[in-house]
């Protein structure tokens, strides 16, 4: 099932099934921005990420002395049991309680709603956490966003860079082949705020930042106007990930990250977890902006 909302800038509709966004649309110019999810190359367009991010080692963890099988980037991909709590013409909210099902999976009472909402051409995407639990909780939360590069017809992916709010010199966080953290960097900009896309750039997987001074990063091209711009300032990470050689890009905000490759398991020793206590609630938002001149 689908649901749309739309404003007089962008049409954006989002899947019932994990509440992904599908479809981020230009009103002025029809344009997709989204990637299309082709089952044979990556068949996701925008997974939500909750309560975990990325991979663990062994496909487990522990939490409290007791052995889970958290799914890679967690809970609410994939998930049939999201519901629509309030539909408008600019807003979609979703939710997901914990039930038995989560419970054998991730042992901790939460309620979890993402709102998508339109504001002339910017879409905002607000995560809220609850904790219903009668102790802490603890969960890492991020997006996982997949966009079209090229996104006009008759360009190339090599046309498209990505510029950072401040000029950067940072070094991206090395995975190793079980795509676990690894004490290994790798330096990827250098006193700049542009990095150019090149279809081997992702050959070892993503490059993930974990100091950037940047809150905001643009998708732009040399041969075009269009520029999709990813704030942040909610986020202590970012991701920037795609298939080798694919036709998208992934900007990517995270609280949280994948396991070290030398974790012991423990759940609540990984890095960037947020511990929410009984009865609060936490939120965080990301936005897409959409900018067109022709």
């Amino acid at each position: 099932m689908k649901h749309t909302i739309s404003n007089n800038h962008l049409q954006v509709t989002v899947l019932n099934k994990g509440a992904e966004i599908s479809s981020v649309q230009s009103q002025k110019s029809g344009l997709e921005y989204m990637w299309g999810a082709d089952p044979a190359i990556w068949g996701s367009h925008a997974p939500v990420l909750f309560p975990a991010i990325g991979s663990f080692k062994n496909n487990e963890c522990t939490i409290d002395g007791k052995v889970y099988q958290i799914p890679k980037h967690g809970i609410i991909r994939h998930n049939e049991d999201l519901t629509v709590k309030n539909h408008q013409p600019n807003e979609l909210n979703f939710q997901l309680d914990y039930s038995e099902k989560t419970l054998a999976t991730y042992p901790y009472k939460f309620r979890f709603n993402i709102v998508f909402e339109l504001q002339e051409n910017e879409l905002m995407v607000s995560h809220q956490v609850t904790n219903l639990d009668n102790k802490q909780i603890h969960f890492a939360l991020g997006g996982h966003p997949g966009f079209k590069c090229p996104i006009n017809e008759g360009e190339e992916y090599e046309d498209y860079y990505l510029e950072f709010e401040e000029t950067e010199t940072a070094e991206t966080t090395l995975l190793s082949t079980k795509g676990l953290i690894t004490d290994q960097t790798e330096k990827i900009l250098y006193n700049t705020n542009k990095l150019p896309l090149k279809k081997d750039l992702f050959n070892n997987d993503a490059l993930i930042f974990k100091d950037l001074k940047s809150r905001k990063v643009s998708l732009k091209s040399k041969k075009s106007n269009q520029v999709l711009t990813v704030s942040y300032s909610d986020f202590e990470y970012l991701g920037i990930w795609a298939k080798p050689n694919a036709p998208f890009v992934c900007i990517e905000p995270w609280l949280g990250i994948a396991d070290h490759e030398k974790t012991d398991g423990d759940y609540l020793k990984k890095d960037g977890l947020i511990t929410l206590p009984k009865g609060e609630v936490f939120k965080a938002r990301y936005v897409i902006e959409i900018e067109e001149q022709f």
